[in-house]
């Protein structure tokens, strides 16, 4: 595996190494030791899968501690774009996005730690897959709202499908505490 930090201290572009032959292809989606010898000691306890229509947007999303959630984030069909904004107070990164495309060709991951926003748009239709290392609590959401011109966060769509929670959630305040 390869793993490209992004500028958000923190944030993994994985490409795993794809063993591919005429019967198919074989990679490692998660490797333990690999992750370790980067310095990230995960315990994952629930795995998520979502199906996405093209121009869907998910997102933006995070957990609150004591729940706080770190997500290892593919696509396994289809093509989206992972974007992750920084929350953590104090970061010099606060409040900035990066954002990966995510192909099922290609197989590669994000790793979003705990302290950042995470959210997708369904390039084509596809379905994405998430390790987490919290359980889903509900008291514990929080979110910031997709087209918040704070963040001026990179979507390809501008009219997306959204639900109503997501459309509805806040905007970005450079003043609050998240993380």
């Amino acid at each position: 595996m390869v793993f490209e930090e992004s500028y958000l201290e923190g944030v993994y572009h994985i490409k795993p190494r794809i063993l591919q032959d005429d019967r198919g292809f074989f990679f490692e989606s998660y490797n333990d030791k690999a992750f370790a010898a980067q310095g990230l000691f995960l315990n994952f306890v629930q795995d998520n899968q979502s199906f996405s229509r093209k121009g869907v947007i998910r997102g933006m999303h995070f957990q609150r501690y004591p729940h706080a959630q770190g997500k290892l984030v593919r696509v396994a069909h289809g093509k989206a774009l992972d974007v992750v904004v920084d929350l953590r107070a104090g970061s010099p990164t606060f409040g900035k996005a990066d954002s990966f495309v995510l192909d099922a060709t290609q197989n590669n991951m994000v790793w979003v730690p705990v302290g950042f926003a995470h959210g997708f748009e369904a390039l084509e239709d596809c379905v994405l897959m998430y390790k987490c290392t919290d359980f889903y609590h509900k008291d514990s959401e929080g979110g910031v709202v997709w087209n918040d011109p704070k963040l001026d966060l990179p979507w390809h769509v501008q009219q997306p499908h959204l639900s109503e929670k997501d459309a509805a959630l806040p905007l970005f305040d450079p003043d609050a505490y998240y993380f």
